[in-house]
């Protein structure tokens, strides 16, 4: 089963301790402090829209492009009730395209994790470059080693009233692979349970391979950010966030 595709009905309920606006500011502090101040925007892996809404609030034209339609229908939901003026295209971002050059590009919530390949990656990667404005700028986050490694092989559950989730994690050290299985269960309009399965892969990358694709990309690496700080990474950060620059095609 595709990523997402029974999870994106529940996918906000279970997310809501996540402090968007807080991220969406520091995401707002970054885009600034490298001079993207106005103007398009791309939001890769933009799910529900959630933090693609927010950075249309902070003043930025926006594009929103994720491979999950199911996700995307809840985006244009959000979209509908709000009256924003987003663009959202169904595309992978190992292959997306855009109709010109964007100002620039966001991604997070470690959707880049969801790349598992390393050329993969790098096509990513080659594909942002591709579709910068000269200059512009690209940030986005990355789950780290340290983080897969304490996950380990470990249970997650939660209970609502609404539905309930149980999250199977095992991480692959060999590899660097983090395998998670999510079981669903969540209440129909008749009052019951219908039970959903999904299996989800996230890549560990160490931050040395992920500057040197960056770099084979043919983007600039400006800095390497402790997720929500203006620090460099300590050992046992859990989450980063990388800044590069178009620097020619």
């Amino acid at each position: 089963m595709a990523s997402y595709e029974s999870f994106a009905r529940v996918y906000d309920l279970f997310m809501d301790n996540i402090p968007y606006e807080e991220w969406c500011g520091y995401l707002h502090t970054l885009l600034e402090k490298y001079d993207v101040t106005d103007g398009l925007v791309l939001e890769l892996g933009c799910g529900t829209g959630t933090m693609t809404e927010l950075l249309a609030d902070s003043g930025y034209d926006m594009i929103g492009v994720d491979n999950s339609a199911d996700m995307l229908e809840i985006a244009l939901e959000k979209k509908e009730q709000s009256g924003k003026d987003i663009l959202y295209l169904q595309q992978d971002m190992r292959e997306f395209e855009l109709y010109g050059t964007v100002r620039a590009i966001v991604s997070v919530c470690d959707s880049m994790n969801y790349i598992t390949d390393e050329a993969d990656l790098l096509e990513v990667f080659r594909l942002v470059n591709n579709y910068l404005d000269p200059g512009g700028v690209f940030i986005f986050d990355l789950n780290t080693l340290f983080k897969y490694e304490q996950l380990g092989e470990s249970v997650i559950a939660e209970n609502r009233e609404e539905s309930s989730f149980i999250w199977e994690n095992w991480y692959d050290p060999a590899d660097q692979v983090n395998e998670y299985d999510l079981t669903l269960f969540i209440r129909n309009d008749e009052g019951l349970y219908e039970k959903y399965e999904e299996t989800h892969y996230q890549k560990a990358y160490a931050l040395e391979t992920v500057c040197q694709l960056i770099r084979q990309a043919g983007m600039k690496l400006e800095a390497i950010y402790d997720a929500f700080t203006f620090e460099k990474p300590r050992p046992d950060s859990e989450r980063v966030y990388i800044v590069a620059r178009e620097q020619g095609k």
